[in-house]
């Protein structure tokens, strides 16, 4: 955190998730309230700015820093928690306490007795909820992921993704630099070993191999002709994969499956030194990984199920074993909403690498992109035990190969990327899009009908180029 960053922070107020202490001198009732933040949504605690919002920060010494790491062993559970130093003009400092929540581990107590955030006050829990959450935390040691792999041996994990997964979380400042290149280490560092024990988000995480024991780790990827699963099937692809490698084949699918459009800048006269393409997907590459993201970490594991990518003419749907909880509905998932874990290790992991945030803002990112992109956001259904997004986009069909032995011009293959993504055009349509004359659009057109890459229907103003079937 910088100066503008802390100054942004600080402008927002006091409230569940911010509080403002004077200096470490109110370092006991700062804690408290961090304790309070990690039993909600988590939080900072800021020392050097008093409750006006007025940044004066304090001086830390090496004492400060001592008496500070000192106080919070008193924490139980033991609990991760960020420590910043923001330096001020004039040797003072701000010490920021930074703390996530972590709805496995809650309630949490500090000095033995856990508290609660009310607005901006914070307040010792009542016994009531601290005993439910307790009977809530000991139900989370049932969870699939927390139980053992059976059979699963430490070097049949892969090793060289828990090294990435070590080295993005210590470059995102999500895991200290001290743990250890051991891969056992990493693992007790990440949850996933309990009791020298490999758990089941380990190998769901890193394992490399899957059956007979793992069939849930499966990767669907089709491209069907049409609109309907009961089409052609132009490609079809099964992977058993652990589940950064899941994200990573999912979006190279993607990526080499849905058409390229591309815009052109306008001018009066074609000029080739002032062309300035921009290519893209008809559906945002963000909101697609995003989506696959929320697939991988969600879905139910302890289901025999599957993840599957369908890519139709008309649509992109991300699929994904295993229905909502019961805490948040279909609705809700379009609205503001806190985010609600099925497999808090498996979330936690990919947190730390810097894919997803804990605060459940990532679908309305999706909508908002989307929306940005000029696409409809996506629709959410459930389906036979199945999650189901749906994104609606032009897709088009499969462009048709040229004849033997013939090349297109780049002119061409951006008319061929305009057909994909909007469907039948006109020779106006790609003179716009090329930025060309109706004369030199109508000779691209020309070239691409007698190398079969389109068809042509109607005359004069009716006339549209369109792709073979």
């Amino acid at each position: 955190m910088n100066l503008p960053e802390l100054e942004r922070l600080v402008a927002g107020g006091e409230g569940t998730e911010l509080e403002f202490k004077r200096t470490t001198a109110e370092l006991r009732p700062g804690l408290q309230t961090l304790c309070a933040m990690l039993n909600a949504k988590g939080g900072s605690v800021l020392f050097g700015v008093d409750p006006k919002g007025r940044i004066g920060g304090q001086g830390v010494s090496e004492q400060t820093l001592h008496e500070m790491t000192t106080a919070l062993q008193r924490f139980e559970p033991p609990a991760h928690i960020d420590i910043e130093r923001v330096k001020l003009a004039g040797g003072n400092e701000v010490l920021a306490l930074q703390v996530e929540a972590n709805a496995e581990h809650v309630p949490f107590t500090f000095a033995g007795v856990p508290y609660e955030r009310v607005g901006n006050t914070t307040r010792k829990m009542p016994q009531a909820r601290d005993e439910a959450l307790l009977l809530k935390r000991g139900h989370a040691k049932s969870r699939w992921e927390n139980q053992p792999a059976e059979g699963v041996k430490l070097e049949e994990l892969d090793r060289e993704e828990l090294l990435l997964t070590r080295a993005t979380a210590i470059e995102k400042r999500r895991i200290t630099a001290a743990t250890s290149m051991d891969v056992g280490d990493i693992l007790d560092r990440l949850g996933l070993r309990i009791d020298g024990k490999i758990t089941n988000a380990a190998q769901v995480l890193y394992g490399t191999k899957f059956l007979p024991y793992y069939p849930q780790c499966l990767l669907k990827m089709g491209r069907f002709r049409g609109v309907h699963i009961t089409g052609d099937i132009l490609d079809n692809k099964q992977e058993y994969l652990h589940a950064f490698a899941v994200v990573r084949e999912g979006m190279a699918f993607l990526d080499r499956t849905l058409p390229l459009s591309a815009r052109f800048q306008k001018m009066d006269r074609y000029d080739a030194a002032l062309v300035n393409r921009e290519d893209r997907f008809p559906i945002p590459a963000d909101a697609m990984r995003e989506i696959l993201l929320n697939a991988v970490i969600h879905r139910d594991y302890s289901a025999i199920g599957y993840i599957a990518i369908a890519i139709f003419d008309d649509r992109v749907e991300i699929q994904s074993t295993g229905r909502l909880l019961p805490t948040i509905t279909l609705p809700e998932l379009s609205a503001a909403h806190t985010s609600h874990l099925r497999n808090p290790l498996i979330a936690g992991a990919f947190h730390r690498t810097g894919a997803v945030e804990t605060w459940g803002r990532g679908i309305n990112d999706v909508i908002t992109a989307c929306k940005k992109y000029g696409i409809e956001p996506p629709v959410f259904s459930e389906r036979t035990g199945m999650l189901a997004v749906t994104f609606r986009a032009a897709v088009g069909p499969l462009a048709a190969k040229p004849a033997a032995g013939q090349k297109l011009t780049e002119r061409q293959e951006v008319i061929l990327d305009l057909i994909r993504s909007k469907g039948p055009i006109s020779n106006r349509d790609a003179r716009a899009a090329l930025g060309v004359s109706g004369v030199t659009a109508w000779k691209e057109m020309a070239a691409l009908l007698k190398a079969k890459a389109v068809i042509l229907s109607g005359k004069g103003r009716g006339a549209r180029y369109r792709l073979p079937p």
